[in-house]
């Protein structure tokens, strides 16, 4: 048991790929800054931006976790998410990866009426 205990800490190759890029993005920004060599700054902010993109693509492509705790047997960093293909449910990545994610991150809609608020015509 670790010190957290019994808890999903979200270890991805996604999550792990994306922290190591924008570490190295931001180092290299700052080092840049140091030595006042413009054109190094924008390569290193320019990395943090990629960091981003390269997470979003690998949790669309399974290798992130959904919101929420897993079971136990899905918590190790290289076990990939089945459900990512069809989309997450309340998942912003998931909607922003296309019209048929979204859809599909949506969930079915129910038939049932919407409430309607006081003083409507």
């Amino acid at each position: 048991m670790s010190a957290h205990g019994d808890v999903d800490l979200g270890h991805t190759v996604a999550g792990w790929t994306g922290t190591t890029l924008a570490l190295l993005g931001c180092t290299g920004a700052g080092a840049a800054l140091c030595a006042a060599w413009t054109p190094g700054i924008w390569l290193g902010l320019g990395l943090v931006a990629a960091a981003g993109v390269v997470t979003w693509l690998l949790h669309l492509a399974g290798w992130g976790k959904p919101s929420g705790p897993r079971p136990p047997a899905e918590r190790d960093w290289r076990v990939r998410d089945t459900a990512a293909r069809a989309g997450h449910a309340h998942c912003l990545g998931c909607r922003a990866g296309g019209p048929r994610r979204a859809a599909a991150a949506r969930g079915p809609r129910s038939a049932a009426p919407l409430p309607v608020g006081e003083g409507a015509a």
